[in-house]
């Protein structure tokens, strides 16, 4: 029987956009998105967007990679997105952020999540995180994970995974989701990612982390690299890329993309207790950063 997580218990890209709207930063990039997903619920906060609103952010999304800054800004704008720069007051890097219009803060209406690239490398990386807040403090790793190394891109889910009728707002399990959308982007540049998840302790006692490459097998170097990083810090960790695994994530639809593109995809589960506090946040952050260091170096 299949475990649910915690919840439930070609070439290289262009260099990003150039410099956008400037709005002073007085937080660090993590407070900043703790901040969004402050109001996050089970009850209500997603809507399904339609083809034509999907297709509108993943082209406006492909403009600020190539560093076309207009045309990102005009073509969020046109589905009440913005575009502006922010500066992570922890580690100085500047980033885009592509965030709902309608609220700065908390759940809106839609749920369509926030994207952020590094401004000052060209991007060659993602930390992708679908279930912020249901797979508690995900969010705040991959904020971290995005500061380690250069040249990330950050893709938050905007909504609680039962915050949408019928399992609609559960992005990982979706292929109609601005989320879905942003990753097949990333895996159609070919760019390697790495997606994060959370798992209530006893659904696989003695472990802390499993990791696996979904669907495909493009990453399996990359997972057992990723391994050793976590085993190195005294963690256990069961590899469903060469073993039978709990939680192994094989119909995840990123990962499906990425499998179908031969583009490199990991999904990384990570126990409560691992990031129950920061010293556990801190430890998965550093071991994943052995990876995204690489890769930003590809």
């Amino acid at each position: 029987m299949a475990l649910r997580a915690e919840s439930s218990g070609g070439a290289p890209p262009a260099r990003p956009a150039g410099p956008v709207p400037q709005r002073p930063a007085d937080i660090g990039l993590e407070q900043r998105i703790a901040r969004f997903t402050a109001g996050f619920s089970e009850r209500g906060g997603y809507r399904t967007p339609t083809d034509q609103e999907r297709r509108a952010f993943v082209r406006a999304f492909a403009h600020l990679l190539d560093g076309d800054e207009e045309a990102a800004r005009t073509g969020f704008a046109e589905i009440d997105f913005t575009l502006r720069t922010v500066t992570d007051a922890t580690g100085g890097r500047r980033y885009a952020e592509v965030a709902d219009g309608v609220s700065e803060s908390g759940h809106t209406s839609r749920g369509w999540g926030r994207v952020y690239v590094d401004l000052d490398r060209p991007a060659r990386w993602s930390v992708q995180v679908p279930h912020p807040v249901a797979d508690s403090r995900t969010e705040l790793l991959g904020a971290r994970v995005l500061r380690g190394a250069p040249g990330g891109v950050l893709v938050l889910a905007g909504a609680h995974r039962d915050a949408g009728e019928d399992g609609t707002a559960d992005v990982a399990h979706r292929d109609d989701s601005v989320f879905h959308g942003v990753v097949e982007e990333l895996a159609r540049r070919n760019l390697p990612g790495v997606q994060l998840h959370g798992f209530a302790d006893e659904s696989f006692r003695g472990r802390d982390a499993v990791v696996s490459t979904g669907a495909g097998d493009s990453a399996v170097a990359d997972a057992e690299r990723l391994t050793a990083a976590l085993r190195s810090d005294g963690l256990e960790v069961c590899t469903a890329y060469s073993a039978r695994c709990k939680l192994a994530g094989r119909e995840n639809e990123q990962g499906r993309t990425a499998a179908d593109r031969q583009s490199r995809f990991l999904h990384v589960e990570l126990n409560k207790t691992l990031r129950g506090d920061d010293r556990g946040l801190d430890r998965a952050a550093a071991a994943i950063t052995t990876l995204t260091d690489r890769w930003s170096r590809r």
